[in-house]
């Protein structure tokens, strides 16, 4: 699998909420990062973000490539359905690393958590 494939079945499954799919595209140690949820392995992110979640809508930006290394970044907007109703909708960057099998090794985050986290703290109360 190319990064570019991995990148379009990875926002296809996160946005279909089939976080199995997402799960696999990772290797058994496979770490996520990040800044609501902290660092979890991958398993435990998409559980708890599966748990929170009622639905998402992603828009597909751009894909950043570093050519010389398996790493690669997502830019997309995320319009994320809350279990509450509530939603929020925000850019994010996912920076990836991939192992020698083309397999997700980490993955980290990165967006404004204003909004979301005030909802994320509604939710959980």
């Amino acid at each position: 699998m190319t990064k570019t494939t991995i990148a379009k079945a990875y926002l296809k499954h996160l946005e279909n909420g089939d976080f199995e799919k997402v799960v696999a595209l990772f290797n058994e140690n496979g770490m996520v990062e990040s800044p609501i949820y902290g660092l979890k392995k991958a398993v435990d992110f998409y559980s708890n973000l599966s748990a929170d979640t009622s639905a998402s809508k992603l828009h597909f930006k751009a894909i950043f490539e570093e050519k010389t290394r398996n790493h690669f970044a997502l830019y997309f907007a995320y319009e994320w359905t809350l279990k509450n109703n509530e939603q929020v909708k925000f850019d994010v960057v996912d920076i990836i690393e991939l192992d020698s099998d083309n397999k997700i090794a980490q993955l980290k985050i990165i967006y404004d958590t204003v909004v979301a986290r005030g909802i994320i703290e509604k939710l959980k109360q």
